[in-house]
């Protein structure tokens, strides 16, 4: 007896997944390029490092529980969450804190839970929340920019290849205090005295909407986004509803530009990791929300979170945090969302009879 064709709904072609993240590694390439430019070869270097150790742990993990190495492997899932994780990490993170991070990310937020698409918690922001928690310091410096010589005859520029391998490896002969500096939102959260403008002519890392540098970043990785959403990788909800809430917030919330100022809708919208975190830590499709209206909930309370911990929390940037609590309450989104089942006038009535 022949077998009968086959149609839908039966999937056909190429690995889905790995195409998807082979897109979400390519839509990276603007950023990475960006922070490779300002802030030297820290950023490559570290997503060498996480790239290698999230491959690492993953097959480990792997042949531990006695599964298809080379078939999980192949997915991409590992890379996309090293790249991420590598993006969000100081650039000259030392070697051992990109283990910490990416390990946990594998091992914890990924692989207990029974590997991809069963993790409840986004993998890459577990291992950032983890390692900020216990090492603050090396957390929260980050290097000299391009070009900040102009502006600070004393301090270091852009630490050079060898530089950079020697510094994350413990070998560097740099003193920290001459490249060393903190970020915009780390230096808006601790002012409690200096008025905006006063801030721009003291840090030189301010000066744009974002701080030097990070505007452009983030302009990068918004590029890389609507890439995503061109390509129908990801949807517009989350990001737009995360987008969208912060500039509201940050709206109500800018106290001008006096010394109680929490900075303008354009600071938070273009500072720090906003755009990284809008586009491809929030879309996450395992750990997110899955219905359109659950999706732009999702994202609205991420972006709320992220202003919140920014103005009034312990943490200048907030998007890991954000997004951890936000997993938190997403199968309580899908509940309330449910998409209406065809044939019926409800959501959610699609084993009973036909209303």
């Amino acid at each position: 007896m022949a077998l009968a064709r086959m149609t839908s709904p039966h999937a056909r072609g190429s690995n889905r997944t790995q195409t998807i993240m082979l897109w979400v590694l390519a839509a990276t390439l603007p950023g990475v390029l960006a922070m490779t430019w300002f802030y030297g070869f820290g950023t490559l270097i570290n997503i060498a490092l996480a790239s290698a150790f999230a491959i690492g742990t993953e097959a480990l993990i792997l042949w531990v529980r006695k599964r298809p190495i080379s078939f999980f492997l192949s997915d991409g899932s590992a890379l996309v969450t090293a790249w991420l994780l590598a993006l969000a990490l100081p650039p000259l993170a030392p070697w051992w804190l990109v283990l910490v991070a990416t390990s946990f990310a594998i091992f914890f937020g990924k692989q207990l839970y029974g590997g991809l698409g069963q993790n409840p918690f986004n993998p890459a922001m577990l291992g950032y929340a983890v390692v900020l928690v216990s090492f603050p310091v090396e957390m929260t410096s980050w290097p000299g920019w391009r070009g900040i010589e102009q502006s600070v005859p004393d301090m270091t520029a852009v630490l050079g290849l060898m530089d950079a391998l020697q510094y994350k490896f413990g070998a560097a002969m740099v003193a920290v205090d001459g490249w060393t500096q903190a970020t915009p939102l780390d230096i808006l959260k601790n002012n409690n005295a200096l008025a905006m403008q006063e801030l721009d002519a003291r840090f030189p890392v301010f000066g744009s909407f974002g701080g030097q540098t990070w505007d452009w970043i983030n302009l990068a990785f918004l590029a890389g986004g609507l890439l995503l959403i061109y390509k129908r990788v990801i949807s517009w909800h989350a990001p737009a509803a995360m987008l969208g809430a912060l500039a509201v917030m940050s709206l109500l919330f800018w106290g001008g530009s006096g010394s109680a100022s929490n900075g303008s809708p354009m600071f938070h919208l273009f500072g720090g990791a906003t755009m990284l975190g809008a586009f491809f830590i929030v879309t996450d499709p395992v750990s997110g929300a899955t219905s359109k209206l659950g999706r732009i909930i999702f994202g609205a309370g991420v972006g709320i979170l992220v202003y919140v911990i920014r103005a009034w929390g312990g943490y200048p940037d907030a998007v890991a945090f954000s997004v951890l609590l936000m997993n938190l309450a997403a199968p309580t989104i899908d509940y309330y969302t449910k998409p209406r089942t065809y044939g019926h006038r409800k959501a959610g009535r699609g084993m009973g009879k036909v209303d």
